[in-house]
């Protein structure tokens, strides 16, 4: 064994008490995730180390940059922790290299370990600049920074960082219930959710045949985008057209909307309750469209005694594409299917809904019961990042 991914824990690292708890959620993780490699996962508080085939590291770094809980990871080569074993691979590494000014880190964590960390850079430094030539010793800003961490059993020696995706572990929090559409906003609030621990199932409401089957296949790929970042994301289909033609048939056209709105986050309680979910996310943003107001927010929200998420709610659309754009769901996002949410939008809806009318509204139809009917006839797919055929999700 030559090289390891090493991995470093960044924010878990503060979970004291709790700390074991979040680095075995995240061990799990990489183990479902890696489940197909040819790997060895070993943890301790402190790091994780990964041993892997050289041709597989690629596909691995890939698979890991989207595992939430891992705050940076180095490609690290193992020596033990002797001078002369250390001093070798430094050379045998460097020599590899073309570079012209560099920098030695060391941090030793055993301190049995007989020379302390400044003069083994010290020792570390002339080595190299004795044995490679033009090369300069640079502090501030350095081509190759030469990081080595000296542990009890094992050195470990690497010139890289790789950037993880930071957060919390997918687990270390409960079931959140999300309201995917098939827009650029919800799938980076699930995003956002993921990154703080949160284990994700997706509500997705259809009216067929005011939206196609296209717009569900749509959907589905969003969720297969996301489960990147999960191992499985299970996706409940709501037939949401008897109650929205009934809304659209007796309630005023410019709440119709609102009304809308607050009959989802009804069947979004039900289906959160039934499924042990402790919230609902949705991508809302504050005023980007009518029923986001914060008046619009407050009469909707009311229907409800469910903590609501809105990992979004402050961002402006651009901050929103960026981040759609990062998680490769954007280009999904503006294919020209429309969900329920746009396909009957009146032409000037309500932004400061009154509560009393919606109210005096509501009672105009008896949506009581086309709610639960909904709730009963929901079809749940389980998706995974696998490909599957669309034809077994229609």
């Amino acid at each position: 064994m030559d090289r390891v991914i090493l991995i470093k824990y960044g924010e878990l690292s503060t979970k004291k008490g709790n700390r074991n708890y979040f680095i075995n959620t995240l061990y799990n993780n990489v183990k479902k995730k890696l489940a197909s490699y040819d790997v060895k996962i070993n943890k301790d508080r402190a790091r994780m180390y990964i041993t892997f085939k050289n041709e597989e590291l690629d596909s691995i770094k890939a698979v890991i940059d989207k595992i939430f809980g891992i705050h940076m990871y180095h490609i690290a080569y193992i020596v033990a922790s002797e001078e002369e074993s250390i001093k070798e691979k430094v050379l045998e590494i460097l020599k590899e290299k073309e570079f012209s000014t560099f920098k030695v880190e060391t941090k030793r964590s055993d301190k049995n370990f007989k020379i302390h960390s400044g003069d083994m850079n010290n020792i570390l430094g002339g080595l190299i600049l004795k044995n490679i030539a033009g090369v300069k010793v640079d502090v501030h800003n350095p081509e190759v920074l030469v990081k080595v961490e000296i542990r009890e059993n094992n050195t470990f020696i690497y010139l890289n960082s790789y950037e993880g995706s930071g957060g919390y572990p997918v687990g270390s929090q409960p079931k959140g219930m999300l309201m995917l559409s098939g827009g650029i906003d919800s799938p980076v609030a699930a995003y956002l959710a993921m990154k703080r621990g949160v284990v994700i199932e997706a509500v997705y409401f259809e009216a067929i045949p005011h939206t196609s089957l296209e717009a569900r296949n749509k959907v589905i790929e969003l969720t297969r985008k996301l489960c990147a970042y999960t191992d499985k994301i299970n996706l409940h289909v709501v037939n949401f057209t008897p109650i929205q033609e009934a809304i659209y048939k007796y309630c005023r056209g410019d709440y119709c909307i609102t009304i809308m709105r607050r009959m989802m986050y009804r069947i979004m309680e039900m289906i959160t309750k039934k499924h042990g979910g402790y919230v609902i996310i949705n991508g809302e943003s504050i005023g980007q469209v009518a029923s986001q107001t914060l008046t619009s927010m407050n009469v909707i929200n009311a229907v409800t005694n469910i903590p609501v998420i809105r990992p979004v709610a402050c961002l402006d659309k651009l901050e929103i594409i960026d981040i759609a754009r990062k998680i490769d769901t954007f280009d999904i996002s503006i294919l020209p299917y429309e969900d329920c949410c746009t396909v009957f939008v009146p032409k000037h809806p309500v932004i400061n809904p009154r509560m009393d009318v919606v109210l005096k509204e509501e009672e105009k139809f008896a949506y009581e019961k086309m709610l639960e009917e909904a709730v009963e006839s929901i079809d749940t797919f389980t998706i995974t990042s696998a490909n599957q055929e669309f034809s077994d999700l229609l």
